[in-house]
């Protein structure tokens, strides 16, 4: 008789302690929605982590969606901070996420800080656009 070993579950690429399958998985798969920016944001985050173009694209808005995102394949993201969230409660419209998204480029380390804005359309947060910090 073989005894197989239980495979540890994937950790979500947003950082957060949930599995990827509890955590950023179930939005990337539309089991659940975004209930708030922050969250949106770490969905996003992991989906470019994982190369979701699919679900990047249904988390837009649809004034500032591109028409395809671009992967770099040499890019590997490692890590997401929160720095600050404003707004984006269940009473707001909008909402802004401040964060640190560290990757390597080629094996270079380095980071994208942004502050970023997201809106409801039609009861569903989405990404519009961002500022760089630094």
């Amino acid at each position: 008789m073989s005894r197989r070993t239980p495979t540890r579950p994937e950790p979500c690429p947003c950082g957060h302690p949930l599995p990827y399958d509890k955590c950023c998985g179930r939005l990337h798969r539309g089991e659940a929605a975004a209930a708030h920016p922050e969250e949106l944001m770490r969905s996003r985050y992991s989906a470019f982590a994982r190369r979701d173009e699919a679900y990047l694209l249904r988390t837009w808005h649809p004034r500032t969606r591109p028409p395809r995102v671009a992967f770099d394949p040499a890019m590997r993201w490692t890590g997401l901070t929160i720095e600050d969230t404003a707004d984006g409660t269940a009473f707001h419209s909008t909402g802004t996420v401040t964060f640190r998204a560290r990757y390597s480029d080629g094996g270079r380390p380095d980071s994208l800080h942004e502050r970023s804005r997201f809106e409801r359309v039609d009861g569903a947060w989405v990404y519009v656009d961002g500022d760089f910090i630094d």
